[in-house]
């Protein structure tokens, strides 16, 4: 039982909160019963240590046994010590650290047939829940291009509600690398841009292996960025609402990339 929350291992796991600490340690925090179980099921792996209080949860019986059988190790700690490690003010009284995993864009977009690159994207919110959205429409992988927010930030990780851990997720140094790597995968390039085309449901250049690309949540993409690409298109907006939200187009436009590829 680690009780003292000044502890140099409860302060460790709480600089993982930073980007430059969670890069040169090559680990990040999972936060919840949810995301923690996520990871314990499909990338085991990647858990090294599991921290959780001794409060009798609900979910406390499924999280040890799945550690257990992954020969994972679990802490026991108090809910100040939690407290001290967690970003959000209530935990529920588990966390796990897991190892950064980095897959190369090759791997990443292998036999690939639905992708969502996100450019330059900051909004932790955003990005966890594109990339929630991606695994719920089936795609095979997320890339985070250029200077977005890292995958493993922890905000990040809380959106996706656990997606993290069930599809490859890369990171590409520029969009141009992003591009060249999908194209050479097999895959169209579209943008989503409000400059674009209009995007219907029975575009049957949907049916291709794709690529979307989502821009910056408040400058979106650049001309030079849209150059990139094959061709830009855009949600129709058939009410009085100025914009769409990034992660609600995202959302959109790969599921309808998806309804057309399963037809």
């Amino acid at each position: 039982m680690i009780e003292n929350p000044k502890a140099p291992r409860v302060r460790r796991i709480a600089a993982l909160a930073r980007k430059k600490d969670r890069l040169a340690l090559g680990q990040f925090l999972v936060e919840g019963p949810l995301a923690v179980r996520e990871l314990l099921t499909y990338a085991a792996d990647r858990a090294v240590t599991v921290y959780a209080t001794m409060g009798g949860e609900s979910w406390q019986f499924e999280i040890d046994r799945l550690a257990d059988a992954a020969d994972v190790e679990i802490v026991r700690v108090t809910d100040e010590v939690l407290a001290a490690m967690a970003q959000t003010v209530q935990p529920q009284g588990v966390v796990a650290v897991a190892r950064i995993v980095e897959v190369s864009l090759v791997e990443a977009l292998a036999d690939a047939k639905l992708v969502a690159v996100l450019h330059e994207v900051r909004d932790p919110g955003n990005a966890g829940t594109v990339l929630r959205a991606a695994d719920a429409a089936g795609a095979d992988a997320v890339i985070f291009a250029g200077e977005s927010i890292d995958p493993w930030n922890p905000k990040v990780v809380r959106s996706t509600t656990g997606s993290l851990f069930h599809l490859p997720v890369a990171i590409a140094g520029s969009l141009e690398e992003a591009i060249g790597v999908a194209r050479a995968a097999g895959l169209q390039v579209i943008a989503a841009d409000v400059n674009g085309e209009e995007l219907g449901i029975d575009d049957e250049r949907l049916a291709a292996p794709t690529a979307w690309v989502f821009g910056n949540e408040a400058r979106g993409l650049t001309e030079q960025d849209r150059l990139l690409a094959d061709r830009a298109m855009r949600l129709p907006i058939y009410g009085s609402a100025e914009s769409l939200n990034l992660a609600t187009a995202a959302s959109v436009c790969l599921y309808t990339t998806a309804f057309s590829q399963r037809r």
